[in-house]
């Protein structure tokens, strides 16, 4: 027993729930042993001392503690501690700033890194800390660099690396966009929030023949760095929703239903309910660029904004109220004819090509017809 562990009231506790969560992590996928040995050792109540959950009637969040007076409800936050699902650690007022990632995603892309012994990592979005201390389970502390926006995250993370017995992880406050260039090169970038695109520095610090694994469009592109300016690869098929890159690379977008005052009206005959498929919804940010989309009118319908303004509300007796300085809905007809006439195609289809100032995605090839500037 380590002198966490000895410091830790709910190690006895824990260790069935975290074994019941590692076998739910192992019947998703390949499930590396190195990856299996870093979940079953990295406790990872530790790193979640307090979260929220969403009220069932959408009214805000209930607060679950490690030090709620109430042993049931100590008891509640431990077991949700321990189930495969992201967990909200962060909000200010009603937004989400920061969470831990669903365990079997994390899973997911620590084995997309193809990570090797004696390589450095850069963490883009430090959270919790526990993906960073996966990593340094697997590496070492000292490979370990993971950067934040807000210093309460990054505070509260040192704290949690330190009580799991990872003091040496280097928990460094600021842009993320950037990087972190002072103990650059790096052999691997991970990425846990989503980015508008690929921030050029990050191949700057990354090694020839590295890898930048980062969220994108809902899916997670997997760039093999050719250089300084030059980078390509594939989605992995698996989908994935994070909180939004914050500093400089973020992008702001208005609410589905702040439609301006400059409205047209036309008709359309492509459904409202296909974005109800995550599949499609992926295709048409690649096509559209990144969008925010919510059901409206009761379910009536659909809304579709995107950050210069446009907007798109389309009912499903196909009438199309239009704002902003594109036709939002035009693109949604465009992706949905690409989508039915290339069957519905999953992620791994799609790449990214990243060439100097450059950035663009494609469907099978980079150079094929269908390819769309990020």
């Amino acid at each position: 027993m380590t002198d966490a562990d000895r410091a830790d009231p709910y190690v006895a506790a824990a260790e069935p729930l975290r074994a019941r969560l590692v076998r739910r992590i192992a019947t998703a996928g390949a499930f590396d042993p190195r990856w299996r040995a870093a979940f079953e050792a990295v406790p990872r109540h530790l790193f979640v001392p307090v979260y929220y959950r969403l009220r069932p009637s959408g009214g805000g969040f209930t607060r679950l503690s490690a030090g709620s007076p109430d042993p049931r409800a100590r008891a509640r936050w431990l077991a949700g501690a321990y189930e495969d699902t992201p967990l909200v650690t962060h909000i200010r007022g009603s937004e989400l700033l920061s969470s831990s990632s669903q365990p079997s995603l994390m899973a997911a892309m620590l084995e997309a890194l193809e990570i090797r012994q004696g390589q450095t990592v850069l963490e883009i979005g430090t959270g919790t800390g526990f993906n960073a201390a996966l990593l340094a389970h697997c590496l070492g502390p000292e490979a370990v660099t993971t950067v934040d926006l807000d210093r309460a995250i990054t505070d509260a993370a040192r704290a949690h690396l330190g009580a799991a017995g990872y003091p040496s992880v280097t928990v460094v406050t600021g842009d993320g966009s950037l990087g972190w260039a002072h103990r650059a090169p790096y052999d691997r970038i991970i990425a846990t929030c989503e980015l508008p695109s690929i921030p050029p520095q990050w191949l700057r610090q990354c090694r020839p023949d590295g890898l930048v694994l980062a969220p994108f469009g809902g899916g997670l592109i997997a760039l093999r760095v050719t250089d300084s300016g030059h980078a390509q690869g594939r989605f992995l098929r698996t989908p994935a929703y994070f909180v939004s890159l914050r500093g400089t690379g973020a992008i702001a977008h208005p609410a589905p239903e702040a439609i301006g005052p400059e409205q047209r009206i036309r008709t359309t005959t492509t459904p409202p309910q296909v974005l109800d498929d995550d599949l499609f919804r992926f295709l048409l940010t690649l096509v559209a660029g990144e969008l925010e989309t919510r059901w409206a009118f009761g379910g009536r319908g659909a809304a579709v904004t995107a950050a210069d303004g446009s907007a798109a509300r389309a009912a499903r007796d196909g009438t199309v109220l239009l704002a902003g300085p594109r036709d939002l809905w035009a693109l949604a007809e465009e992706a949905y004819d690409l989508w039915q006439r290339e069957g519905r195609p999953q992620r791994d289809r799609f790449g990214m090509t990243v060439d100097g100032d450059h950035q663009w995605t494609w469907l099978d090839r980079p150079e094929g017809p269908n390819a769309w500037e990020v």
